[in-house]
């Protein structure tokens, strides 16, 4: 019998992306959970190593990958958002699945989102979220491998996100700031309280630099549900870092283990930092009596997080940065402050109209010297006079312009860099990341 002749990866993006989209969180897991149900718990068969934080999961979860490969373990990585493609969001052993495998799962369970679709609209809601179907892919897609650990990135916030269907073995959280504050809450210490919810009962939270009240919510949520804790600074942390060819060098403690000149081809403080959250969550998940070996730590010198201070274009110089809130843009500046020395610096900026503009503009006055104010692909794309404007009360008036085509935005950075001796960085969102990306890789 012939099988049916599945659709393109186009008619299946187009089918998800109709859905409600990831920005729009709804506040249920009951929907996630009961596809789940219908499928067999897939998240139930690996164990689970469960992110959140404001800043840094991406890249995060890249190391914990890098690291768990290097173990021998079979591992899969659900991340999110995409740059180019969403087949990026499900990784197997490192590398995304591919266009075929996508399609396979999505048309796997197509039948019972399907199902819990009519179950929802029959009540009067919604069907399930873009986010939420994807997840489901992930999870059956890590199943069906099958792997062994499973590295989720949440989506938005913790106790209401997809991914929370899963019970961490192992919680991860980054550093929380403030963003998304139409869901999440607007301090910190309320945005805390959402990603708190992904640390359950009997897990081991890892748990990054944070501000003392948001550190103090966090571990009262492990005393409450009775989580075992690993702080920075007290049971894991960065003893010493100093820059290098490609990267940076770091010295790591974790427990009473010292690992000594680790390379990581990532730049900036805070990617030195969240290599130390990745190994000691990985020395959590392995619950074992020796120590990691550092042959494993060093296999920190192959991870790759694109997006991330990237160089994307030599001479000259183009990096792209996916910084889309204000903590993320400092961190920027400072890396880019440290790793890069360019006689003059021109920010090709686009951002998303929910953001805290100014918030994400201000950090860059310390290594920009000049702004262009475009746009990216998304509806969602502040306009570029709105965000010139914008741009002009932070840097002033000469050193801003505006272009809101973004492939003309770059060309016009990458002409002045190359006449000024200069470098380029691309930043505000990570579609303004992506978009750039595909738009120099085309031009090549």
């Amino acid at each position: 019998m012939t099988q049916p002749e599945l659709p393109d990866l186009s008619d299946v993006s187009g089918e998800l992306f109709a859905r409600q989209p990831e920005t729009d969180m709804v506040p249920t897991l009951r929907r996630v959970q009961r596809v789940m149900d219908l499928l067999g718990d897939p998240q139930r068969s690996p164990r689970i190593v469960h992110i959140t934080g404001t800043n840094g999961k991406t890249s995060t979860a890249r190391m914990l990958e890098t690291l768990l490969v290097a173990t021998g373990l079979r591992v899969g990585t659900y991340t999110s958002p995409h740059l180019e493609s969403v087949t990026e969001r499900i990784r197997i052993d490192g590398e995304a699945i591919s266009d075929e495998r996508f399609i396979e799962v999505h048309e796997d369970i197509r039948p019972i989102v399907g199902m819990v679709d009519a179950e929802e609209e029959a009540d009067g809601r919604p069907g399930l979220t873009f986010f939420e179907v994807i997840t489901c892919m992930a999870f059956a897609a890590f199943a069906d491998a099958p792997v062994d650990v499973a590295v989720i990135e949440v989506g938005l916030g913790g106790v209401w996100d997809a991914t929370n269907v899963a019970d961490a073995d192992v919680a991860v959280i980054t550093p929380i700031a403030v963003d998304h504050v139409q869901w999440l809450g607007t301090t910190p210490i309320q945005i805390a309280a959402e990603k708190a919810g992904i640390i359950k009962a009997g897990c081991t939270a890892v748990i990054g630099h944070q501000q003392p009240d948001v550190r103090q919510v966090l571990l009262d949520r492990c005393a409450e549900v009775g989580a075992a804790a690993r702080v920075v600074e007290t049971d894991h942390h960065v003893l010493d870092r100093t820059v290098a060819v490609g990267g940076q060098v770091f010295s790591v403690q974790v427990g009473d283990v010292r690992y000594d000149e680790v390379f990581l081809p990532l730049h900036g403080a805070h990617q030195a930092d969240n290599a130390a959250l990745a190994v000691a969550a990985v020395d959590a998940l392995l619950v074992s009596e020796e120590p990691l070996d550092q042959a494993l730590v060093d296999a920190l010198g192959s991870v790759m997080s694109p997006g991330r201070l990237e160089p994307v274009r030599r001479d000259p110089t183009v990096l792209v940065d996916a910084a889309h809130n204000p903590a993320g843009a400092a961190a920027l500046a400072a890396a880019l402050s440290e790793s890069y020395t360019f006689f003059e610096t021109t920010a090709v900026i686009a951002v998303m109209a929910d953001k805290d503009v100014v918030g994400i503009l201000a950090p860059l006055r310390t290594c920009v010297d000049r702004v262009i104010a475009t746009q990216n692909s998304s509806e969602r794309c502040l306009p570029a006079g709105a965000l010139a404007e914008a741009a002009t009360e932070v840097f002033g008036a000469d050193a801003v312009d505006l272009e809101p085509d973004l492939a003309a935005a770059l060309g016009v950075a990458i002409r002045h860099a190359e006449q000024s001796g200069g470098g380029v960085v691309v930043t505000g969102s990570v579609v303004t990341a992506g978009d750039a990306r595909r738009i120099l890789r085309e031009s090549e």
